[in-house]
């Protein structure tokens, strides 16, 4: 089965960042060790900055609600992440220090922290102030101060015009953000026969032309739903085929095609149907799904 390839759209060089902890913030400007493994991100070719941008991580760390100065905040996948706030730097003596999913830090990269997002997590950063954007690798616990939402590498806040503290723009990618994290669940060598099927639904194979180009196949069921969950996003679309059939026992199978991309989702779900299928593919597959309504993303445990 294919490997998830780069996106050839994006042109940013991301890699580690500080040294954070959602436990004990008492060093260095906040910034302090979790107790994971060191691990470096290696690139074939300095050149291939989006092969950078979805490679595997050591880790993929989501972690529990923590408090900062009385606080809390609570981790949680968000695909429809897009919130302003003041922006800082990350202190260049951390270079070289490991991050939360054990990358390490590189004053040099694009990379970025975050009290909330999954880790790592591909998000868009906006300098407000002149308009100026830079893609980024979110891996870092942090800022742990409340005045801020994020700290960017000295690389990545040069990038965008930022000599100290800036108000910016962050934005979630999701397919960037889908992708990257695939890569790092090793999502086809994690697959297992299923235990305990969601459902059984009486099916029927569809293929549906949408649009030039778009193709959606899918085992429609007898009746319908406003949700679907979505399992992963592939560049290879025998990858997404082979996923949405070792899936398909979990509900109604969908390989969607947007783009260049090939989205394997279970659709037609009503509310208890979609809270099944997220707990059992988090719970049986160690898999962090997403969750669209009426084709909207919406946060997976809203429901």
């Amino acid at each position: 089965m294919k490997k998830i390839i780069s996106l050839a759209a994006l042109t940013a060089v991301l890699a580690g960042c500080t040294d954070l902890s959602t436990t004990d913030t008492s060093t260095m400007n906040g910034y302090a060790a979790d107790g994971f493994g060191e691990e470096t991100l290696i690139m074939n070719d300095e050149s291939l900055n989006n092969t950078y941008l979805l490679a595997p991580a050591p880790k993929y760390y989501v972690g529990s609600a923590y408090k900062v100065e009385d606080v809390q905040y609570i981790p949680v996948e968000d695909l429809t992440y897009n919130q302003t706030g003041i922006a800082g730097i990350v202190p260049a003596e951390l270079n070289g220090t490991k991050t939360s999913n054990g990358e390490v830090f590189d004053i040099n990269q694009m990379v970025a922290t975050s009290k909330t997002l999954p880790l790592p997590t591909i998000a868009r950063v906006t300098n407000l102030d002149n308009g100026q954007s830079v893609v980024v690798r979110v891996n870092n616990r942090g800022p742990f101060v409340n005045t801020r939402i994020m700290d960017l590498s000295p690389a990545a806040a040069a990038q965008i015009g930022m000599n100290g503290q800036s108000k910016v723009q962050v934005q979630v990618l999701p397919d960037e953000s889908i992708a990257v994290k695939n890569a790092t669940l090793g999502v086809s060598n994690q697959l297992t026969p299923i235990q305990q099927p969601v459902q059984n639904v009486e099916t029927t194979v569809v293929t549906t032309t949408t649009a030039p180009g778009t193709v959606i196949t899918t085992t429609a069921p007898a009746t319908t739903g406003e949700y679907s969950v979505q399992i992963a996003a592939f560049y290879a679309q025998d990858s997404a085929d082979s996923l949405a059939a070792r899936m398909a026992k979990y509900g109604n199978a969908v390989v969607v095609q947007e783009g260049d991309m090939y989205k394997v989702r279970i659709v037609n779900l009503d509310a208890p149907q979609a809270r099944s299928v997220i707990d059992a593919l988090r719970n049986n597959e160690g898999m962090a799904p997403g969750l669209l309504r009426n084709g909207r993303w919406i946060n997976a445990d809203s429901i």
